[in-house]
C-alpha cells in the first residue's frame, strides 16, 4: 500500500511542480513518464479521491486551484479565448457577462464548477491561423482586441460595439484576410467610417 502511495505522491508532485493547473490524461502520462496507462489512471484516481486532484470534467483534472482561463483552452481543443471576454476586458464593450468565450472548432455551452464557457465554431481556415493569438503564460491562448472584434463581428454581424477607440485599425486590416470575407470587410470599413 505504501508503494503505491509513494507513487501516487510522485505523479501528484509531477503536476505540482509544473505552472499547469489543468490536465488531460495523456499530459498527466507525458509530465510523469508513466507508461503504464491503467496503473497511472488508478494512481489519478487515488489522487482525486484523496483530494490532491479534481476531476470536474470527465477527462480533465485539475489542481485544486486551478485558471478558468487555463480551463477554457483545454476543454475543446484546439481553441482560443475571445469574442466578448477578451472585449469586456480591453473596454470595446461594457455589458458584463461572466461566461468565459472561446473560439473552437465546436458550438457548446458547458458548466464547470458553476462556471460557464461559451464555445462558438468558426471556420477551420481562421481557427487553426495563429495571427492575433497571444500564449499567454500557463498554456493559454488568448485573441488580442482586435482578433476578438473580429471574431465576434464575423459571427454576429449586427453586434453592437459601445467603444472602438481600443482598436487599432491597422492591426484589424492586417488581421482581416484571416476570415476569407468580403461581407466581413465591408462590415468593419462601415463601422469604421461611421464611428
Amino acid at each position: 500500500m505504501y508503494s503505491s502511495q509513494n507513487k501516487t505522491n510522485n505523479i501528484v508532485f509531477a503536476l505540482y511542480n509544473t505552472d499547469r493547473t489543468v490536465f488531460r490524461f495523456n499530459q498527466i502520462a507525458l509530465l510523469s513518464g508513466e507508461q503504464n496507462f491503467q496503473s497511472l489512471s488508478n494512481k489519478i484516481n487515488y489522487a482525486v479521491r484523496t483530494g490532491k486532484l479534481l476531476n470536474p470534467r470527465k477527462g480533465i483534472y485539475t489542481k485544486p486551484e486551478y485558471s478558468k482561463e487555463e480551463m477554457a483552452c483545454l476543454v475543446y481543443v484546439p481553441s482560443y479565448i475571445s469574442l466578448e471576454y477578451v472585449l469586456q476586458k480591453a473596454g470595446v464593450i461594457f455589458q458584463y457577462d461572466s461566461s468565459y468565450t472561446v473560439i473552437s472548432y465546436i458550438s457548446r455551452m458547458v458548466e464547470i464548477d458553476n462556471q460557464s464557457y461559451r464555445f462558438r465554431k468558426i471556420k477551420a481556415t481562421a481557427l487553426s491561423c495563429t495571427d492575433g493569438i497571444l500564449r499567454h503564460s500557463k498554456h493559454i491562448n488568448m485573441a488580442s482586441a482586435e482578433r476578438a472584434f473580429l471574431d465576434l463581428l464575423y459571427l454576429e454581424k449586427d453586434y453592437y460595439f459601445d467603444n472602438l477607440n481600443p482598436l487599432n485599425k491597422s492591426t484589424i486590416n492586417k488581421l482581416l484576410p484571416v476570415y476569407q470575407s468580403e461581407a466581413l470587410k465591408q462590415r468593419v470599413k462601415m463601422l469604421f467610417n461611421n464611428g
